[in-house]
């Protein structure tokens, strides 16, 4: 986020009353950074949601590797489930759930690929052995045995012995802009906070709701 005024302010609303935030961006910022302080393990990971050819809902978690106003970025395989499944029904929804803090938050809306240079600049920052690892797995498809994909990671790891490991042309991102945000606190006795945002298209302002727990 770029507007560090309207971070400050929001920073004041989760110590406070974060129901009074204009912007959820900023919002999510602010308590994306206290999950990053108190959460064990992966404050970054969020369940995403995603649809089959028939309709059904497919779920699993990822690990987001960026958000900004544009919206939140994930990578992965193409083929995969969640790539195929995209690439029919470019729409999703995601949860982050803090049980720290006791917060989670909602989103969902469109989906679109992230560049070829995004991509590349992202793959360039994994660990060795996981770009490895991006070239031998065959994400989502049967697999005999461990054995086999052991050997799998054995060849592609003689092949890269030297220089740079290479994006797989099968592996990519893909950002959620979302339309809508729900951002919800836990309380006694049921008595939850609980704010939504709205908007009808990325380039349109967002309207605030307060819901009922």
């Amino acid at each position: 986020m770029n507007d560090t005024t309207d971070i400050k302010h929001t920073s004041q609303l989760t110590s406070g009353d974060f129901t009074e935030a204009q912007e959820p961006f900023a919002l999510f910022e602010a308590w994306l950074a206290e999950a990053t302080a108190s959460e064990p393990n992966d404050p970054d990971a969020m369940a995403l949601a995603t649809a089959d050819a028939d309709g059904l809902p497919d779920l699993r978690m990822v690990l987001m590797k960026g958000f900004d106003a544009r919206g939140f970025v994930f990578y992965s395989h193409i083929a995969s489930a969640k790539g195929r499944e995209l690439a029919a029904n470019p729409k999703a929804a995601l949860l982050f759930h803090w049980k720290s803090l006791r917060r989670q938050v909602r989103a969902r809306g469109p989906v679109t690929p992230v560049t070829d240079a995004e991509a590349d600049t992202y793959f360039a920052t994994r660990p060795r052995q996981a770009q490895i690892g991006a070239w031998a797995s065959e994400q989502s498809q049967p697999l005999e045995s461990r054995l086999a994909f052991e050997q799998a990671i054995a060849k592609e790891t003689a092949k890269y012995a030297i220089g740079a490991v290479p994006r797989p042309p099968g592996w990519s991102g893909w950002r959620i802009a979302p339309l809508q945000f729900e951002f919800w606190h836990d309380r006694p006795f049921r008595l939850h906070d609980r704010i939504e945002f709205r908007r009808s298209a990325p380039d349109v302002p967002w309207t605030k709701t307060r819901l009922y727990p």
